[in-house]
């Protein structure tokens, strides 16, 4: 039976969802880690679908019991030394983003970047960094500002039909910081009735 073109993409996405976790450097993913359990509050920030990203992985820490927060919202207490800021940036150059890393690094807290360019202003200001693949080829391509290009409607990805605007970004960052949960669960022996108390009742 011939494929659908939504089967041949999504195996497309698998394939390099697989290729790019198998070149993951296993001590960035460590040092990861080792940031998330060593830190007293937890910081999570992106600009526009990778702060998606963001504010579903506060929503998981929260689950897993920890103090997290989303940059931006009302209720965000203020930021410390002692503190941890995680930003999601594929490119590394969102101007707002960059402004919020740079605000925690003069607080005295840490920086952990997770994006998909080797080389970028906000990677320069990390502590730590988790590469996702090198997408610097699409990112360099394209100089403009995350917020130029939302605005001309410029936002492209790597082609113009396989995971578009920026989506190859955002997915791997997806499956990395719910692979990440799964880790934390393991290593702190969370159980399912335990993080499901903490689930909102309210809806």
């Amino acid at each position: 039976m011939e494929q659908n073109p939504i089967q041949i993409y999504m195996q497309r996405m698998g394939e390099a969802i697989l290729s790019i976790a198998g070149g993951l450097n296993p001590a960035q993913a460590d040092a990861f880690l080792k940031d998330l359990l060593e830190k007293r509050r937890i910081y999570v920030a992106g600009a526009g679908r990778s702060g998606l990203i963001a504010r579903a992985f506060g929503m998981r820490l929260m689950h897993l019991g920890f103090d997290a927060y989303v940059v931006g919202e009302t209720i965000t207490p203020s930021f410390h030394e002692s503190d941890l800021l995680v930003v999601f940036s594929g490119s590394g150059e969102t101007q707002s983003v960059v402004s919020i890393a740079r605000a925690a690094k003069e607080i005295g807290g840490k920086v952990c970047l997770v994006t998909s360019m080797p080389d970028s202003r906000m990677h320069r200001l990390a502590d730590t960094v988790v590469q996702l693949g090198d997408l610097s080829d699409h990112y360099e391509r394209d100089q403009a500002s995350f917020e130029v290009r939302q605005l001309t409607g410029k936002y492209r990805s790597v082609s113009s039909a396989f995971a578009p605007l920026g989506t190859m970004f955002e997915t791997l960052a997806l499956v990395f910081s719910d692979a990440v949960i799964s880790s934390l669960m393991d290593m702190r022996s969370e159980e399912i009735p335990k993080i499901r108390e903490r689930l909102t009742n309210l809806e």
